[in-house]
């Protein structure tokens, strides 16, 4: 049987944290933007058109702000890592989660669109199952 490439994506999820090395990031705090996106088998949930066979894209934008934001990071990385971990938590269905932040306000002294960060977590890199 061959793995299944079926994924639940999110997009685009805004949240204000306070995450960074500067000393105005962590007081003010900013807005980052969250894409997430899960490996999952989706045919029980294609076949029974049921929310019990699948992941509900409520709870993952609530287990990825709550990880988000339950603490101050100094990296996005370290905030993006803890985001996944969450998500191969609380979705033990998912095998694998990709996750970007994007730091669209970051303190750089130059003129760009978009920087953050995306990391990829399968359940056995981090022993969830």
């Amino acid at each position: 049987m061959s793995a299944r490439l079926d994924t639940i994506f999110l997009r685009g999820l805004i949240i204000h944290a306070h995450h960074g090395v500067m000393t105005h990031e962590q007081k003010v705090g900013q807005r980052f933007e969250i894409d997430i996106e899960l490996s999952i088998d989706l045919a029980s949930a294609a076949r029974s058109d049921k929310l019990a066979d699948t992941v509900s894209y409520s709870a993952i934008a609530e287990a990825a702000t709550r990880a988000f934001t339950a603490r101050d990071f100094r990296l996005v990385e370290a905030a993006a890592g803890a985001v996944a971990d969450a998500i191969l938590r609380k979705f033990s269905p998912a095998t694998a989660v990709t996750v970007t932040v994007h730091k669209p306000h970051a303190p750089i002294a130059a003129i760009f669109r978009d920087v953050g960060v995306c990391l990829s977590r399968t359940r056995a890199d981090r022993g969830h199952g």
